[in-house]
């Protein structure tokens, strides 16, 4: 990974292509017809032969759901997609050697600032030709999420989903428990969770990632969305007593979670939910371990208030889809995919089998959305400012060689806050230079 990045202008993608998220289901379109780049050399109309994709997509519930949306390509263009699959945190740890080399026409990704990273340094072939067809179906914060530093569209947005606190109705009933919406109701709702004899928090960081997702929430609710934004561009101090007091905080919450997490993948955790854990800390693909009345049992309530000044703000709501390698084998069968996964028959065909997330094409058709997604899609429009998650709106270099050691470490000790957060700090400086 390069070290050198200007950190002014991360510092302004973080305010346009993020912070307008919550702008998100107000369904206003961009418009693509003031686009002035055209994507390439290739021509989507003379689509033909194969063109390959590589996919993160590794979990049995989206795997099949991309692989009905490239089928139905498949039978509407003659084009064939050739997949190649690779284990979800195998494809992110190898991302950057992956796209140096020899990469798939089109490969599985993530908007914002992981986008940005790749394209900035030529590993990406922008889109715009795709985007001025597609664009008129997009609001402009999908859009922003989707552009380069340059200006140029270089990603196609699938769908996206929000992280809240997932539990079984029909637990809670029974148990007469009641979703809580500031700190010190959380820790009596936990305190009480424990007297009726379950773990109130599931908790799975074998992959290093979920993890960030505690962080993030007690970091936004403590000091804000704008020093989290600070704070991933690599401007905010980690040894600070703003990142000491969501550590401390994050201490005093780790009683209440399941222990042995660092053996334990999210899917091992979100199994817990049917018998042992009360609550899960996650995003809504939680969903893809749950099928019928299962399914169905799930509800979710945002992460609590821990300071007033902030409330329940910021929400956490990545956006997955897809980009153009930097040198397509197939660029006018790769274009003409793109285009198609931009469109509302992609989304509507990915979320039948997948419905865990909601779709970014504001044509898609939403009637058909189960409880959990109508909540999603609700909580994602009221939402004040949206974050893309720490590994994606920090450099990915960052993320995985400092954060997830770190918060490893604290799950292991979190007595050493001091320490901790010097480590990071120290770390942080020889990364963003």
């Amino acid at each position: 990974m390069s070290d050198g990045e200007p950190l002014l202008t991360r510092r302004t993608m973080l305010q346009t292509g993020a912070a307008g998220l919550a702008a998100v289901y107000g369904l206003s379109g961009c418009g693509g017809d003031d686009d002035e780049s055209s994507g390439g050399g290739g021509d989507s109309s003379q689509a033909s032969g194969t063109v390959t994709f590589g996919s993160n997509y590794s979990d049995p519930v989206p795997k099949k759901a991309l692989q009905d949306v490239f089928d139905a390509f498949k039978s509407s263009s003659g084009v064939t997609v050739d997949v190649n699959t690779v284990d979800h945190n195998t494809f992110q740890e190898q991302i950057n050697n992956y796209l140096q080399g020899t990469p798939d026409d089109v490969f599985a990704w993530f908007a914002g600032y992981r986008m940005q990273f790749f394209a900035q340094r030529g590993l990406a072939t922008e889109i715009g030709s795709v985007w001025e067809k597609i664009g008129s179906n997009y609001s402009e914060a999908f859009k922003q999420a989707s552009t380069g530093l340059d200006g140029k569209q270089y990603f196609v947005p699938l769908y996206n989903y929000p992280w809240a606190i997932f539990y079984r109705k029909s637990v809670w009933e029974k148990n007469g428990w009641e979703p809580a919406a500031n700190l010190d109701d959380f820790k009596a709702l936990c305190e009480q969770i424990q007297k009726d004899g379950m773990t109130p928090l599931a908790f799975g960081d074998k992959d290093g990632w979920p993890a960030m997702g505690t962080f993030d929430y007690i970091n936004m609710r403590t000091n804000g969305y704008d020093f989290h934004k600070q704070l991933m561009a690599g401007e905010g101090a980690w040894d600070g007593p703003e990142v000491k007091a969501v550590f401390e905080t994050w201490r005093e919450l780790l009683p209440y979670h399941a222990e042995g997490s660092l053996g334990r993948t999210w899917q091992d955790a979100a199994q817990t939910l049917n018998k042992d854990s009360a609550m899960y800390l996650l995003g809504s693909f939680v969903g893809q371990q749950f099928e019928g009345k299962a399914f169905e049992d799930l509800d979710f309530f945002p992460f609590p208030e821990i300071n007033s000044e902030h409330g329940q703000d910021a929400v956490e709501a990545p956006i997955d889809g897809f980009m153009l390698s930097k040198d397509p084998k197939n660029e006018a069968a790769a274009l003409a995919l793109l285009e198609y996964l931009g469109g509302a028959e992609a989304q509507n065909t990915y979320l039948k089998s997948d419905p865990n997330n909601v779709a970014t094409n504001n044509q898609a058709d939403t009637s058909g959305y189960n409880a959990l997604q109508k909540k999603s899609a609700e909580l994602i429009s009221n939402a004040k400012q949206i974050s893309q998650f720490l590994d994606r709106d920090t450099r990915p270099d960052f993320a995985s060689t400092v954060m997830i050691p770190a918060l490893q470490d604290f799950i292991k000790n979190p007595d050493d806050i001091d320490g901790l957060c010097s480590s990071i700090e120290q770390q942080k400086q020889t990364i963003f230079v």
